[in-house]
């Protein structure tokens, strides 16, 4: 196993402060995070440009509408938070998603930390949580924060190991999540995903594609309704030719709606429009947890 780099100190910034008593609540919290890291709306930030950040402009990119059964991100209050190792693009992600968000009426915050995790009055304000987090490190309080927030409703979204390779250690995170990465076999390598499921919001109308990116090897969860998947070959490990591997799914968490892409090891990879969309309607369906019925599935065809 190689071990890669960890990621530096921890700070944090605010993008897109919720207005009124969900960001009043919470000033005690803000205060105590890192201020020369915190920008607030009337700074100067435009699409992250004191970031250093290029704009991504969504409008652009060929990804498909977004199907009408999923549910709106309108007045949605999000929690965005990236780490870990560098080498995912967390802080890049931003780019991508954050002028995104936005357009479809979301309300935005950014942690370069865990931090809310802990804070159970502001995780109760909380209708998703995007986490992009990588071989990171999560304290007992965090964890139990996140998991009591999913079990009493909070949607969680991710990809890659931002989502399924962030805290090896702690397992019932990953019983939340339905998957943990193990192997990546020939690193970057081109490969095929399969649309398994055309008749599901998230994947429908969609064909299969190609990637040349990593094809994520996961131990995973058999209660999940599996959307996407990939085959692997005999070029990297024999012994798995054949195997066929879950790559997108959604599942239910107690209350809360989880959503999973193993796609994204780098955000290029978006690039290829049905890896988006599949992405953006997965945080459309995934935000619903407290204002739409539970889905149910214990039969993970793939």
């Amino acid at each position: 196993m190689i071990t890669l780099p960890r990621h530096g100190e921890e700070g944090f910034f605010c993008l897109f402060p919720f207005s009124g008593y969900f960001y009043s609540h919470h000033k005690t919290l803000l205060m105590k995070l890192n201020r020369r890291r915190f920008l607030t709306s009337t700074g100067a930030i435009a699409a992250g440009s004191s970031l250093g950040l290029r704009a991504f402009d969504t409008s652009k990119t060929n990804t498909m509408p977004v199907i009408q059964e999923l549910p709106s991100l309108k007045g949605r209050k999000i929690l965005f938070t990236y780490g870990g190792w560098k080498g995912h693009e967390p802080v890049q992600s931003l780019e991508i998603f954050k002028p995104w968000l936005e357009k479809e009426g979301a309300l935005v915050e950014a942690f370069e930390n865990l931090d809310p995790y802990a804070d159970e009055g502001y995780m109760k304000d909380v209708d998703l949580v995007i986490q992009t987090f990588t071989m990171a490190t999560i304290t007992n309080e965090q964890e139990k924060g996140l998991l009591k927030a999913v079990e009493r409703g909070c949607g969680l979204a991710g990809w890659h190991g931002g989502l399924c390779d962030s805290f090896r250690q702690n397992v019932a995170y990953q019983f939340m999540t339905g998957g943990q990465w193990v192997a990546h076999p020939g690193g970057v390598i081109d490969y095929r995903v399969r649309v398994s499921d055309h008749e599901d919001p998230v994947t429908r109308g969609l064909a299969d594609f190609d990637m040349h990116s990593e094809q994520y090897y996961l131990h995973v969860d058999p209660n999940m309704k599996v959307l996407a998947s990939t085959t692997f070959g005999a070029n990297h490990a024999p012994w798995i030719d054949g195997c066929t591997m879950p790559v997108v799914w959604k599942k239910m968490h107690a209350k809360g709606r989880v959503f999973y892409s193993s796609l994204g090891h780098v955000m290029k990879d978006f690039e290829v429009p049905e890896a988006l969309t599949i992405m953006q309607r997965g945080i459309h369906w995934a935000s619903a947890s407290k204002y739409a019925p539970a889905e149910s599935w214990k039969r993970p065809i793939y």
